[in-house]
Order: structure tokens, then sequence, then C-alpha cells
């Protein structure tokens, strides 16, 4: 009877995650995961919790087993994505602003040397920005385009992608040049893109494969593949729009390879905590 029990309760709770394969059931020291990213020299996965979490990339394995935790000696307010070059340099998009109201915008940089050092705590170089286009902290509402939560590195730049916070506009992006190198810098607008008008199409991550000639855009309810990438355009380059059937809070996008898709979603009850993969065309 206690073994038909406990097989009820799994069954209750379990989830149809459809075409999305779990791969990863992540730790609860990383029940709001933010941002994921591979190391390329060691494997590991670097996962990250957004605002009020504390301060510490984690490396992880395929397992879901922690391996290292790095305490980056700088305030999580709110981390929001990871991205890395080519060397292995880990940045932190510091940079959530639900409210539109902050000034204190940034992405730490944590060289690859201090990471390989095995260092068990490292303090980042911090490249700090502002929006010329902001000029009131918080804007009015039909204003709030400043959160962000996605961002990549291409070509010693970094590419920012905003999410609207304009009750009329929840599916626009807009997309931002900043250099990598540590500084003080106004965010470049470069374009706008928009996905839908629904807040489900904000987009919570981004990523660009080793190539530099595809492009993902992640939502909660789909993710927007840009292919043969013009790379001074992103947005003129052709795209498709692959749609989930598993409703989830979908917070990470990295290209596995150019077929498939790491995704990661927060806890959100019994659902999600999970690392996926995502085939795309």
């Amino acid at each position: 009877m206690r073994r038909f029990f406990l097989i009820a309760i799994l069954l209750i709770f379990s989830c149809d995650t459809g075409d999305l394969k779990v791969i990863m059931d992540i730790p609860m020291a990383l029940y709001e995961v933010s941002g994921i990213e591979i190391d390329k020299k060691t494997g590991l996965i670097w996962m990250v919790n957004d605002s009020g979490n504390k301060p510490i990339l984690y490396g992880l394995d395929l397992d879901g087993s922690i391996k290292r935790e790095i305490k980056i000696k700088a305030k999580n307010r709110d981390w929001e994505d990871l991205t890395t070059d080519a060397e292995g340099t880990v940045y932190i998009g510091n940079f959530g602003n639900n409210d539109n109201d902050s000034e204190n915008l940034s992405i730490l940089k944590i060289h690859a040397d201090s990471i390989a050092s095995n260092k068990s705590e490292i303090t980042p170089e911090v490249i700090r920005f502002n929006y010329p286009e902001q000029e009131k902290f918080p804007p009015k509402k039909k204003d709030r385009h400043f959160d962000c939560e996605a961002f990549f590195f291409f070509e010693n730049n970094l590419y920012l992608f905003t999410k609207s916070r304009s009750p009329k506009e929840e599916g626009k992006t807009n997309l931002y040049l900043l250099p990598s190198k540590s500084g003080t810098y106004k965010a470049k607008l470069l374009d706008t893109f928009n996905t839908c008008d629904k807040s489900e199409c904000w987009v919570t991550s981004a990523d660009i494969n080793e190539n530099g000639d595809k492009l993902a855009l992640l939502t909660e309810n789909s993710v927007f593949v840009f292919s043969e990438l013009n790379k001074k355009d992103f947005f003129k380059s052709k795209f498709k729009r692959y749609e989930f059937d598993y409703n989830s809070q979908k917070e990470s996008v990295l290209f596995k390879n150019d077929s498939t898709l790491y995704i990661a979603d927060e806890y959100l009850g019994t659902q999600g905590g999970n690392l996926y993969e995502f085939k795309i065309n």
C-alpha cells in the first residue's frame, strides 16, 4: 500500500515537459537560476541565481553535482544572465531592473586565469553603464524599457537585449552594445525587435553559437532562433520561432551545438528547476 501511495504521488506531481528533454535536476541551491554557461576547458556548467541570493558562481557537472563554488566579491543586486568569451572569462549581467529605477547597472567580469587558479573568492572587474535614452528613474510606465535579463559576448563586445515593462509593449526588446572592457559607458542603442504583445514574450536570456551565425532569444513560452546571421544587423536575419508545449519560468538559454539548445528554468512550486535539451533545425 505504501509503495502504491508513493507511485501515486509521483504521478500527480510529475510533469510532461513535452519537447524539452530533462537532462539535469538543478540542485535547490540554484532554485532561482538565472544564467548558464559552459566552461569549454573543464566541461562544467556555470550557473548563478538572481537578485537577493548569495553572490556565488556555481560550477556543475551534467549529473547536477556542484563541483565548484566561487564567491564573487560583489553584491548580487540582480544577476540575470551569464556569457563567456573564447578564453573562458565569465561575464555576469548585474543589470536586472524590474522597476526601471536603478542607476547602478553593471556587468561583472571574472577573468579566466582567476577561475583556473581554483580560488574560492574572486574580485571581479566591473563594466558600469547606463541607457542614454533613460532620463527619469523610474520613467512613466509607458516608457519603461530599461529592464534587462539577456546578453552575450561577440567579437569583443557585449550585446544586451532589454525587457520591456511598458504595459502596451511587453514584447519589445531593445538591442544595446557595450565594450567588454572595464570602465563606465553609455550603452549604444542598435535596434528593436518585437516578440509579441504579452508578458510571456519577455526576453529572459540570449546566446550566440560558437560560429557566430545563429542567435537565440528565449522567452517563457518560446525561443526565437535567428540564422544566417547578419552580423551588422542581427534583426535583419531570417528567424524561426519555436513554441514550447510546457509552461514554466524559463530563464536561461545556451547553444550546446548548432542543432541543440540548453534551457534552464526556475523552481516554481512542484515544477521547473531543470536543465533541458531542446532541438532546433
